[in-house]
């Protein structure tokens, strides 16, 4: 068997999708306070962080007390399985950077931005006791089951979400629900020794499909890959077909 990983999207890619996909963040400001979570989150295109948090919250008078207004802080996105794991952390995205205080100006454009992207309705409760701070990023790390990277900015901003982060969530839970027999059958792809566990829809992106094994003993995630990168919903399904070793695929073809 060849010991080669199968394609994966790249790292900075990667990023983006768990960024788009807006998953828990947790602040963590370098002046030991307590891990924090905001109200709201949103990161941009360019790696920026937008931070809602209550005007009485200990972290938005740090801010405008720090030097030039700005204060170390570390942004932990979690990006979490849509399908109820033991495990269900897929992978984490940390922004490293400065977080400043902004003007009611800044801060009302700001969530402009914000509402175009992702409308919320807690944006509304801005100037109306919540305040909007704003990360600047210095670094960013990816830790997820590919590997750990170092995403450089300027590749995390010319790189875009996975075509499939809008609807894998949707896709994967009516994949879990609804069609045990087609994860069942996707198990003749694990190694033998995997083959007992109880297995689970992970993740999807343009290259593959990921599973999860859930054994006694420990987790296993498992990459398998098209046989070509897709970006629209019939190629995802002529490739799950493969994958399942449909014999009437090639009536589609």
């Amino acid at each position: 068997m060849s010991s080669q990983r199968p394609p994966a999207p790249h790292p900075a890619e990667r990023a983006r999708t768990i960024a788009a996909l807006g998953g828990r963040a947790t602040l963590l400001p370098a002046c030991g306070a307590d891990r924090i979570t905001p109200l709201l989150h949103h990161v941009h295109g360019d790696g920026s962080v937008s931070v809602l948090m209550t005007d009485d919250h200990p972290l938005v008078g740090a801010a405008w007390q720090a030097p030039r207004g700005e204060l170390p802080t570390m942004v932990e996105i979690a990006d979490q399985a849509p399908v109820p794991l033991r495990e269900p952390v897929r992978g984490l995205l940390w922004i490293t950077g400065w977080l400043r205080a902004l003007s009611a100006y800044e801060a009302r454009a700001l969530a402009v931005l914000v509402a175009e992207d992702r409308p919320d309705p807690r944006l509304l409760d801005l100037g109306h006791g919540s305040t909007m701070l704003r990360l600047d990023p210095a670094t960013m790390v990816l830790a997820d089951a590919e590997s750990t990277h170092s995403v450089q900015l300027d590749t995390f901003i010319e790189a875009a979400p996975d075509p499939f982060v809008t609807f894998e969530a949707g896709w994967l839970r009516h994949l879990e629900i609804s069609h045990t027999d087609v994860v069942g059958a996707l198990a003749r792809h694990l190694p033998k020794e995997l083959r007992g566990g109880h297995l689970r829809p992970l993740g999807l992106d343009r290259f593959g499909l990921r599973l999860r094994v859930e054994a006694i003993d420990a987790d296993h995630d498992v990459r398998l890959a098209f046989s070509r990168p897709v970006s629209t919903p019939d190629e995802l399904s002529d490739e799950l077909r493969r994958l399942v070793g449909c014999p009437f695929l090639a009536a589609r073809g």
